[in-house]
């Protein structure tokens, strides 16, 4: 079978407001920004150590898609969860689930998520470890 899958390019996350998510993914998170249009409320960042962008807009009234506020299952990896939540707080970032330890089966990890200005909810996990 052909494969009709190459890879991922973008993740995209309908926002409300650009400003605040602009300031939110670049100056909490601290990732790159690539592009920002104020005037067509559109932003696209980096993602470290990938190809993927992370891109972002206002959703607009006839579009499709998820409502601002609604994704989750995006998962971020960090090598110190604990640290990086206690960064996200301090610089005004919600911390919806404190960073604990999860043990699926074969594997150990730390698991948090955190939320942008909309109320989207990321997954912030540590690389996982493997168990016996």
């Amino acid at each position: 079978m052909t494969e009709l899958i190459d890879g991922i390019e973008a993740v995209t996350v309908h926002i409300r407001d650009i400003r605040k998510a602009r300031a939110f993914y670049g100056q909490v998170l601290g990732l790159q920004e690539l592009q920002f249009d104020d005037q067509h409320g559109r932003a696209v960042f980096a993602i470290p150590g990938t190809t993927t962008a992370l891109r972002m807009h206002v959703q607009g009234p006839d579009e499709g898609g998820r409502e601002p506020g609604t994704v989750s299952g995006i998962v971020f990896s960090s090598h110190d969860p604990v640290a990086a939540c206690r960064e996200i707080r301090r610089l005004g970032g919600t911390v919806v689930e404190e960073p604990h330890p999860i043990h699926p089966p074969g594997f150990t990890t730390t698991m948090a998520v955190f939320a942008d200005p909309d109320g989207n909810e990321f997954i912030l996990r540590s690389p996982p470890t493997r168990t016996v």
